[in-house]
């Protein structure tokens, strides 16, 4: 079988397989568990397919598939990452995504590449008390065209695995969800996320948003613009009209090659 050809790239740590044009028309989402093993294949959080648009005017579609094979209805690092690969002469365009079409803007700086990208609605649902089965937590839930699940509070680092991987599957979330560790800080958030079809990674754009968005609903922050920590890095997230919300973070271009399935 021809090989495919990838580029590599980063947002905040949030590592993907980007393949566009033939190479995306032809991908397996049955290859992804290779294609991303970090010892056996590339390694990567997921894979990120470039496609034609659907919506008149947009640059290209996004699709994304999980390193585990599933697809996400949407990923906020990997649109940064989309959108830096789409780049051509125009600093503002479309992407269309499972959740919609949205807006990216690029900045260039002496550090490289940062995009702004709108997130659309991020909406806060309810509280929920969950059960794992050993203890119970307080969790709220947002709707950032995923479904998320935000802990405020202390949960020991050594027991957010068995935590992040219990939620992820509890039987509120029929199509699982992504569980959110959440600290507030000094200048903004500290968060922590356990990725659903991944597990823990460095950074999650959609986490940071419906944080934000929680803590916004419940009264912990006022501030319209809010710096999250994320072990890959910062990202701001920016209140818009109504549940619309923006993000701005680095996207990184690391390496290209080619994989054979």
């Amino acid at each position: 079988m021809k090989p495919l050809s990838f580029v590599k790239y980063e947002g905040t740590g949030n590592d993907f397989v980007v393949l566009s044009g033939d190479d995306a028309a032809r991908f397996d989402d049955r290859w992804a568990p290779a294609l991303c093993d970090r010892h056996f294949g590339i390694g990567a959080d997921g894979v990120l397919l470039v496609l034609p648009p659907v919506t008149a005017g947009a640059r290209g579609r996004m699709r994304v598939v999980n390193a585990d094979g599933s697809e996400p209805e949407m990923c906020g690092n990997g649109l940064r990452c989309v959108a830096l690969a789409l780049a051509g002469s125009e600093e503002s365009f479309v992407v269309d995504t499972g959740a919609g079409a949205k807006d990216c803007t690029l900045h260039r700086s002496a550090s490289g590449w940062s995009v702004t990208v709108s997130m659309g609605s991020v909406r806060y649902l309810e509280a929920r008390s969950l059960d794992t089965g050993i203890d119970t937590h307080a969790a709220h839930l947002v709707d950032a065209g995923n479904p998320h699940a935000i802990l405020f509070g202390p949960v020991a680092p050594e027991e957010r695995a068995r935590v992040g991987k219990a939620l992820e599957v509890h039987p509120a979330f029929p199509n699982r969800t992504n569980v959110e560790f959440a600290t507030l800080g000094a200048d903004g958030i500290e968060l922590v996320v356990w990725e659903r079809g991944v597990g823990f990674t460095l950074a999650c754009g959609t986490g940071a948003c419906a944080t934000v968005v929680a803590a916004w609903q419940l009264g912990l922050l006022a501030e319209p613009r809010v710096k999250v920590q994320l072990p890959g890095g910062p990202l701001w997230i920016e209140r818009g009209a109504g549940d619309e919300v923006t993000m701005t973070g680095p996207a990184r271009r690391v390496f290209d090659g080619t994989w054979s399935p």
